[in-house]
């Protein structure tokens, strides 16, 4: 990418010395998503699809354009498959919800990777718990990429539902997500993708992965917090129940029962958050334009500047080293807690991540408890990559044995 690029986000003109490197926890904001929050709260703020006056329809139609690009951006075919969830968190933990309402029961397996984020295990334990369904864990090899020879002798008439991230936020292993959903498919089970690593950084096409469900966060896309995406499958979300309750989505409320609306808004019960949702369109117009594809190339071409360099290290070790990966480095040094390493790079102005990452099991297949992260976004440059090794390697040279 170039200095255009990185002009429109307004935090590196005020912090010219921040070397920002933890994208994959979050990222920051373009000026157009700045002025879009700001133009709604103090020019244009009214409730949604509950009002006939002016200000009102505007703020829906607005907020309603949001639903259209998010169609677009997933390649989704029907306008009614993308429901407003609060992030990817939020989006899983509603699929579990719901399908814990009607579709497990005792003895049924629901199938993990065992280097998922929290998000994408602890809402499938607690469906478990309440509905019998048994977890069983998809292997990963050394290199992070799933065993798919393991996950193919896993499946059978019992699988009911694959939960998987295409990317992995500790590894960023690249999973097969269009051959693992068409092999779940096979034996009549839903798959789940957590896209949170991936909707900033791969082309999407949720028909082509043939993915029953696809959640993300819309801050990790350069957008707001508190606005995320959750698609379904149109046949699965009419059959399956809301799990809140409140204005919106309802049809008919009656003493002794209600009636719901139609997905999504049966899934999105009481005011939304408007403001974060009509100031999500212009982060994913900002991706659609730029190209996803043209922004993975960048980001890995600084991943690979980071790796060659930050190799010469003694005890330097990546953690996730499949071909098939994302632009996300974690790593260890012998001999160094990680967060000694933020800690010490924090001092230069260099953030990166350290600690469990939100992926203990995930870790825990690398023999490790804690580890550092390094992460790319379309900001980012080259001259920050040599900065950020220079400091690292500085770091290993005065670090006390």
């Amino acid at each position: 990418m170039n200095s255009e690029m990185r002009s429109l986000f307004p935090i590196f003109a005020k912090e010219t010395s921040l070397i920002y490197l933890d994208t994959a926890a979050t990222a920051h904001k373009p000026q157009a998503v700045i002025d879009e929050l700001s133009r709604f709260y103090s020019e244009e703020y009214a409730t949604v699809h509950r009002a006939i006056y002016r200000r009102s329809l505007i703020a829906t139609e607005k907020y309603n354009e949001t639903r259209l690009t998010a169609q677009r951006f997933l390649n989704a075919a029907h306008l009614e498959e993308i429901i407003f969830t609060r992030g990817t968190t939020d989006g899983i933990n509603l699929v579990a919800a719901s399908l814990s309402k009607f579709f497990f029961k005792p003895g049924d397996e629901i199938l993990i990777c065992q280097t998922e984020h929290h998000s994408n295990i602890v809402p499938w334990q607690m469906a478990a718990e309440q509905t019998g369904a048994q977890i069983r864990w998809i292997p990963v090899d050394d290199t992070g990429a799933i065993d798919l020879q393991t996950f193919a002798a896993m499946l059978n008439k019992k699988t009911k539902l694959i939960a998987v991230a295409h990317v992995s936020n500790v590894t960023g292993a690249i999973h097969p997500i269009q051959q693992i959903a068409a092999m779940g498919a096979s034996y009549g089970a839903l798959t789940l993708v957590d896209g949170a690593q991936a909707a900033p950084h791969l082309a999407l096409d949720v028909q082509k992965l043939g993915v029953d469900f696809y959640t993300f966060s819309g801050h990790k896309c350069y957008g707001p917090t508190g606005a995320g995406i959750l698609y379904g499958k149109l046949a699965l979300l009419e059959v399956m129940p809301p799990v809140q309750g409140g204005g919106d989505m309802v049809d008919r409320v009656d003493l002794d029962k209600s009636t719901y609306q139609n997905s999504p808004l049966k899934f999105e019960a009481g005011t939304p958050l408007i403001a974060p949702i009509i100031a999500l369109k212009p982060a994913l117009d900002l991706l659609l334009e730029t190209g996803l594809d043209t922004i993975a190339a960048w980001e890995h071409r600084l991943y690979r500047r980071a790796v060659e360099q930050l190799q010469e290290i003694p005890g330097f070790r990546i953690i996730g080293t499949t071909p098939e990966k994302g632009a996300i480095l974690t790593f260890a040094i012998e001999g160094m807690h990680s967060l000694d390493i933020a800690t010490l790079l924090d001092l230069k102005q260099i953030a990166i991540r350290s600690g469990h990452l939100c992926a203990q099991t995930a870790l825990r297949r690398f023999g490790l408890e804690t580890a550092a992260r390094a992460s790319f976004g379309l900001y980012n440059t080259e001259e920050e990559v040599d900065l950020f090794v220079e400091a690292v390697k500085k770091i290993v040279r005065v670090y006390p044995s």
